[in-house]
This record gives C-alpha cells, structure tokens and sequence, in this order.
C-alpha cells in the first residue's frame, strides 16, 4: 500500500526515537536519523489469518505484542519516547482516551504524536452515529478493555446489512470474526475527532498544539495530524 501523499508532511515532523502502534502493512515512512519500533496486538501469522485480503509480504512484524486498551504502554516509561505513531488504530479500540493518554505520558515535552483515522463520511462507516465523546470518556472512566458486541452489530449494520438476513448462529459468528479483525468501533468525521482529541488534552491535563493536520475536506478521506507536547 502506497503511503498517502498528504500524510508526508507530518511523518517529516518525527525525530529521534518512536513507537508505531498497529502498523500492520502500511508503515509511517520515518526520516533519515529517527528511529521506530513497531509494537502491534497481533503477530503477523495471525495477521495473514485474519487479513487475507492483504498481502502478507507487506505485514511489518512487530517487535512486541501489546494490547493497548488493557496494558497501555507499559514497557515504556513517562517521556521515554520522541514520537508515538497511531495511523487508523483508535477506531479499533475499546478505550481510545486511554491509549491517548498513554501516547502523551511517554512523550517528554517537545514530543510528538501522529494520529491519523478515518473519516466515517468516506468509509463503510458512512451510516452509523457518530460517537459521543462522553460515551468514551465513561469508558475511560470505567476501564473498559473490550468492546461490547452492540459496537460490531453497529459496523455490520453499516458495513455488511446483508448478514443481518442470517440465521442467528451463523450472525453470531459474523460478530465474533468482528472482534477478532477488531473492526471499526468508534466513528468520527475529521471535525469531531479534532474535538475528541482536544477534549482528551484538557481532561487529561495536556497540553499540546497541532504541527500539522489535514482533514478530509482536503484529502478526502481522513484526519492526520502531529501534535507537540508542550506540558
């Protein structure tokens, strides 16, 4: 998969050392210098099972297994890397302010995170609500670390209707191949995920300003942006 072109000048913004979480086959190029470990909650013989619609011989093999809604990043410590990578990863989590906070606990002031997700109004997403912020933050709250099952009958509904005509054993196993895929949980447009993302800094007691964004009126599909860490 070809990098996006308007995703280009925020990966020039990384230095140093970083994480990129759930690259799986389409990696952030990093600038001459930087250096990235690849962190993901799969392995890649998992991932050529459940992803057979991609090429294996793209899938970047992680260097550790972590579940990022349970175990957050752990293995790092506060201000220990220079920039944190999550491109079209928090759509997929149970806890997406957690794994935000985590992100800005392991920057140093000065460190960068580039977030990137898809806007629903141009994905199989398109038909479903978009999601409260508060519904987020009480999963936060209240430590969620799994997504319930009405979030996967919410993306079929959207993505796949037709199995909804199924026999009920057979729609139970559509949801369980969703949970394994961890297929789009939560939805934003460009505009409500910078919301949700400025809402997390405050609440959470960050302070951060964007380097660079592109939205989906611009690109047509997503919001990309870097932000710095400055308390």
């Amino acid at each position: 998969m070809t990098f996006p072109a308007h995703r280009q000048p925020g990966a020039s913004l990384l230095r140093g050392s970083g994480v990129e979480v759930g690259a799986l086959h389409n990696p952030c190029p990093i600038p001459p210098g930087a250096s990235v470990t690849y962190v993901d909650v799969i392995t890649v013989e998992t991932a050529r099972e459940l992803f057979p619609e991609i090429d294996p011989s793209h899938l970047v093999r992680p260097e550790r297994i972590i579940d990022l809604d349970r175990d957050g990043l752990t293995y790092c410590a506060d201000g220990q890397m220079d920039f944190v990578i999550m491109s079209h990863v928090l759509e997929h989590l149970s806890n997406p302010v957690k794994a935000i906070r985590e992100a800005f606990r392991v920057l140093p002031i000065g460190g960068r995170l580039m977030v990137v997700v898809p806007d629903r109004d141009f994905t199989f997403d398109r038909r479903r609500a978009l999601t409260p912020f508060e519904h987020l933050w009480s999963d936060f709250e209240n430590h969620v670390t799994e997504n319930a099952d009405d979030h996967y009958i919410d993306f079929l509904s959207s993505a796949a209707p037709h199995v909804f005509a199924d026999s009920a054993e057979k729609f139970a196993g559509h949801i369980r191949y969703s949970r394994l895929r961890k297929e789009h949980a939560h939805v934003w447009t460009s505009g409500s995920f910078r919301e949700f993302l400025l809402k997390c800094i405050e609440r959470l007691g960050y302070q951060a300003e964007p380097l660079y964004e592109s939205l989906s009126d611009e690109n047509g599909c997503e919001y990309c942006g870097v932000w710095e860490r400055r308390g």
